[in-house]
């Protein structure tokens, strides 16, 4: 007698129903710039996060003005700054700073371009035609330019980064959303509840946000880079993050100071911001091209 366990072993493992996300998991760990992307992002956050227990020195604390400028060694990893300072331990505190403005700043962006988005997408017409117009007004402006000009104003510091990153970042998110909108917006689902009688927030909140949540994670991860170099160079020119605070940006401006002497303090913030940016990039692209749902599953 055949049970229902010898059916289901006899089932040859193509025909074995798979879900979008085990093809997309599929799809990302075969793309290995992605995943080495991603594992070098994860060990910056985690120095960032246990950044005290990697480093037992003060990252603002003049404790070594004896050895000022001093070469990498056994003692001290990435060498000493001008001002007596540990490198190392400014590096993984400044690890913190990008980090974290770049988090906040792309979560921002996403609360704004999410909503626009949907917006555009589901209704279209005057909606759809003043919500692009904005998008081009923030597009013509270079972001840098714009936030020096705010920078300048306000005298920088996080907050202000922050908002800037966010008010320039929301564009690339909201782009995204309106044409997963726009795409979603004539299939089955969404006739089925117009028909209903649910509203057109119903509809947004309920229904084509949710659906749209693969363009919303890429267009989150896309944004953090933009927001680490913005701050960056705010910090270069000096309108960034406030000394005695670390930051990647100003530190590369002082090492640019004695970059033909002292070739340490210009070399380690720079290659930490553009390992972060690219590791942030390569993961993002990976996630993008992997939750695409053109794609299919192999």
């Amino acid at each position: 007698m055949t049970t229902e366990t010898d059916v289901a072993l006899a089932v040859p493992p193509a025909y074995v129903q798979r879900s979008p996300a085990y093809f997309a998991l599929r799809r990302f760990l075969a793309n290995r710039a992605a995943v080495g992307g991603g594992i070098v992002l994860l060990i910056l956050i985690l120095a960032a996060i246990f950044a005290p227990l990697l480093s037992k020195s003060d990252p603002t604390a003049q404790a070594f003005l004896k050895d000022s400028l001093a070469f990498p060694s056994a003692e001290h990893w990435f060498g000493v700054d001008d001002l007596g300072r540990d490198f190392f331990t400014r590096i993984l505190y400044g690890a913190r700073v990008s980090l974290t403005i770049g988090f906040a700043a792309a979560a921002f962006s996403v609360l704004i371009g999410v909503p626009l988005g949907a917006l555009a997408g589901y209704f279209g017409g005057k909606t759809d035609w003043f919500i692009m117009r904005l998008i081009e007004l923030f597009s013509v402006v270079p972001p840098l330019l714009g936030a020096m000009l705010l920078g300048a104003l306000t005298g920088g510091g996080f907050v202000t980064i922050i908002a800037v990153a966010a008010l320039f970042g929301w564009v690339g998110v909201c782009l995204l959303v309106r044409a997963q909108v726009s795409a979603f917006r004539e299939k089955e689902f969404v006739r089925a509840a117009q028909a209903l009688g649910a509203s057109p927030w119903y509809i947004i909140r309920r229904h084509l946000i949710p659906n749209s949540v693969s363009p919303i994670i890429v267009g989150f991860v896309l944004s953090i880079p933009l927001a680490m170099m913005l701050e960056a160079g705010l910090s270069f020119l000096g309108i960034g993050v406030p000394p005695p605070t670390p930051s990647w940006g100003q530190m590369i401006n002082v090492g640019m100071n004695f970059v033909f002497f002292y070739w340490h303090m210009a070399l380690f913030p720079t290659a930490a911001l553009a390992i972060t940016v690219l590791a942030t990039t390569l993961f993002g692209d990976g996630l993008r091209d992997a939750l695409d749902p053109t794609q299919k599953g192999r």
